[in-house]
């Protein structure tokens, strides 16, 4: 334990090329980075050959005269090569600028100018979806280099014998941009440092130890910090094993892929366990005769529990689950079956961890606290943060910097909160998402969508203000719900009046729409309210 503590002493003050040098040497042969396709695992890479293999990528680089604190597009879907592309711009002394896969052309044009881009790493698959883009005049003068087409050399042994090098960097500077369109539709470029990333990545021990024998299943974009930071440079620093899926995680992809792996760490969104809970536990749960009684309904639950834990795996010793608020109904089973799921409160903005809890160690409704390093406080009702995880600012943007960060240097994370007297932090809702009620009462939208998420008919809602000032719910009817088409509307009247008897008069609903399409979300699920209001 000791040693474990030194050396992560020692990674707190190192900048991201210095980890990879780390990683490379001290977890050798051990596996880094697979890919899970088509039944099987394949493209295994080792940590040496990691970090040989990001050295070709930043002397690639060098030849095309990439200089210190030159920004670097990275573009490619989930895969081993995204990782050693991310660390191989570090070790070239540039800025990784990560893209998400689905941005357009329009918008990647955009944030190739807005960064002044001087070169772009690429997958296969994404230089096809964006040949017309990077065929433009405009960008000729943009080197584009194939991540994918790296020459690797064919003996391991010799691989983790050759000598990296890499460009000194500060861990305090400018390490990664990372653009985020956020549920009010403005791109912000979220700058952060080494350290940034880092000493968030290190604080997730407050909540997990990871450790070299890990096994980490990849279900989210790596563009995102969310990811990037907790699935990526955590794993990495503690020698763990992840897993890359080829294609988006469907239940069809995703149970094969946890059979096989049986990973021991996931990081999802709500919305996928959710959708598990919904479709494949709680038809089964309330059929249960265990559960129809009320002595026996723990039985029930913590059955499903163990159905639950063995269908995605089976190992699972960890579920973190962040991005966006988790159904009550769905967090009430997953406490009661003692499912290894923990909260986690972060934004990009703080690389991403804020606040979270450890499996076990929290009472169900009790809140969350922040880690080790960081501070939380709630001014006015906002949640605010400080700490060595809170960014530099926002690229090429000094007027939202200076109305993001206090006269006292916090960050004003733009969420509503408070903490309790044992210094638990509860999160009530984002601060623009907030309705002004007809005497300027202020309305949580979020609130209201707990309720509505309660009902076994609701898979997803949204809480908007009409245009006289009525509350709207639009929902997306569950499975359940659409079994009973025939008394849907009388069911949504009942369920409206249910709900309105728990709101203050000022935020009941108005009526309750139905919503046939899905909602358009953000890269972590949130639904771009800003579409609908």
């Amino acid at each position: 334990m000791r040693q474990v503590s030194k050396a992560h002493a020692s990674i707190a003050r190192a900048s991201l090329a210095q980890l990879c040098l780390f990683a490379s040497a001290k977890y050798k042969e051990k596996t880094a980075f697979s890919m899970f396709s088509e039944g099987v695992i394949s493209k295994k890479v080792t940590y040496a050959q990691m970090g040989n293999r990001a050295q070709k990528i930043a002397s690639l680089l060098k030849q095309i005269d990439i200089k210190n604190g030159d920004k670097v597009i990275l573009i490619s879907e989930n895969c081993p090569q995204w990782a050693i592309a991310y660390f191989g711009i570090a070790l070239a002394g540039a800025v990784s600028v990560p893209l998400l896969t689905g941005f357009s052309n329009e918008q990647v044009e955009h944030l190739i100018n807005h960064c002044s881009a001087r070169a772009i790493c690429i997958s296969c698959e994404m230089a096809e979806k964006f040949k017309d883009l990077l065929s433009l005049p405009a960008l000729s003068n943009i080197p584009v280099i194939n991540i994918e087409n790296i020459i690797e050399n064919e003996n391991p042994a010799t691989e983790s014998n050759e000598k990296l090098n890499y460009c000194n960097q500060d861990p305090e500077e400018l390490a990664s941009i990372i653009y985020t369109s956020g549920t009010q539709g403005s791109s912000k470029g979220v700058m952060l440092s080494s350290k940034n990333l880092i000493s968030s990545a290190l604080s997730s021990s407050t909540y997990v130890k990871i450790k070299p024998g890990d096994r980490l299943l990849s279900v989210l974009p790596l563009a995102h910090s969310y990811e990037c930071g907790l699935g990526l440079i955590a794993a990495v620093i503690n020698g763990a094993s992840i897993t890359y899926l080829d294609r988006p995680p469907s239940s069809s992809v995703l149970l094969p892929a946890v059979q096989l792996i049986r990973p021991t760490i996931m990081i999802a969104v709500p919305l996928l366990i959710e959708k598990v809970y919904n479709n494949a536990i709680a038809p089964k749960l309330h059929n249960n005769k265990l559960y129809k009684f009320p002595l026996t309904r723990p039985l029930a639950i913590l059955a499903a529990g163990y159905k639950l834990k063995s269908a995605l795996g089976g190992k699972l010793r960890f579920f973190g689950i962040g991005g966006a608020p988790l159904s009550p109904q769905v967090e009430d089973f997953l406490y009661k079956a003692k499912f290894p799921y923990c909260i986690g409160y972060g934004l990009t903005e703080t690389a991403p961890l804020a606040a979270g809890n450890a499996p076990f160690k929290f009472k169900i409704g009790s809140g969350i606290s922040a880690p080790k390093g960081v501070t939380i406080r709630v001014e006015d009702g906002e949640i605010q943060v400080q700490g060595p995880n809170v960014m530099l600012g926002y690229y090429n943007d000094k007027e939202r910097t200076s109305e993001v960060f206090t006269h006292d240097g916090w960050l004003r994370t733009g969420d509503l909160g408070w903490i309790d007297k044992k210094g638990s932090l509860f999160i009530k809702g984002r601060l623009k998402a907030l309705i002004l009620g007809p005497s300027g009462e202020n309305i949580y939208p979020e609130e209201i969508e707990k309720l509505l998420g309660a009902s076994s008919f609701v898979e997803e809602s949204l809480v908007y203000s009409g245009k006289r000032g009525e509350l709207v719910a639009l929902v997306i009817l569950s499975e359940a719900a659409k079994a009973a088409a025939g008394a849907i509307e009388h069911t949504l009247e009942e369920l409206r009046t249910f709900v309105n008897k728990k709101l203050a008069d000022f935020s009941r609903l108005s009526k309750i729409e139905i919503k046939n399409e899905p909602f358009e979300k953000t890269p972590t699920m949130k639904i771009k309210r800003y579409l609908y209001a």
